[in-house]
């Protein structure tokens, strides 16, 4: 079984363009977050997947892997669909090229399920939320679990909803925050990018609904770190302060 990391590097994102090639110290975004996932055990391989010319060579320059994809799929599971008919992985772990500080053990922990459990086509992370504005926040994703740890439902509205201490979350359920972190099998991967957007998916903006709706399960795995996601030039400082003061220590 061929197990690859494929890290999908858009060049052109809205509220920071240009980001995979953002320096934080003397390396550019998208290197922090190939190296990282270099150090996950049991990887044969890490990709980068984009539509851009200079991440291409930038990744290719620095001794690793990465495929040109097209510029207009409409989300990231249609650009790793298309970079793993290339790349033709069993197993595809989809880390965030905007995590440049990605625990090494958080991407083993999301695709040994799918080893172990063969009936499991995704898997995912969550860790807990650790104050209710937290779980307030709709740009946090939740997620609600089974009793074989398969979610039930994602949503940005704080689920379950508490019906006697509406305004109160963590202490009374285990409220968790979904983890943009996915595994795919190969045929899954290819069966997602296929099927049309649905109106859950739509409404919540969360493509993961999609999953859920045609049938897909999704293995979820508690872990107690969340990674530093870099999505607005105020989080590109924080994610260089972060480098400056200890991140240089896990490269």
């Amino acid at each position: 079984m061929k197990l690859a990391v494929i890290i999908p590097a858009r060049f052109a994102s809205s509220r920071l363009p240009g980001k995979p090639l953002a320096l934080i110290g003397n390396q550019p975004m998208i290197l922090h977050a190939v190296r990282q996932a270099h150090q996950a055990k049991g990887i044969d391989e890490v990709w980068v997947a984009t539509d851009h010319q200079g991440v291409f060579e930038t990744v290719v320059s620095a001794g690793y892997k990465a495929v040109m994809t097209r510029e207009d799929h409409p989300s990231g599971t249609d650009r790793l669909a298309e970079a793993n008919e290339k790349i033709g992985a069993d197993l595809v772990v989809n880390v965030q090229g905007d995590e440049p500080f990605i625990d090494p053990a958080s991407i083993e922990t999301a695709y040994l399920p799918l080893i172990s459990d063969p009936t499991l086509d995704m898997g995912t992370l969550a860790t807990p939320f650790r104050t209710n504005e937290e779980v307030k926040n709709p740009n946090f994703p939740k997620v609600i679990l089974n009793q074989q740890s398969r979610a039930l439902y994602f949503s940005r509205s704080a689920i379950p909803f508490n019906r006697e201490f509406p305004e109160q979350f963590t202490g009374h359920y285990p409220y968790l925050r979904h983890i943009g972190l996915y595994v795919y099998r190969k045929e899954i991967l290819r069966r997602l990018a296929s099927l049309p957007p649905v109106p859950l998916e739509q409404t919540e903006k969360l493509e993961q609904l999609r999953a859920l709706y045609y049938g897909i399960s999704i293995g979820v795995s508690v872990v107690g770190s969340l990674a530093l996601s870099v999505d607005t030039p105020e989080d590109l400082d924080l994610a260089r302060q972060y480098y400056q003061t200890k991140g240089h220590l896990h490269q």
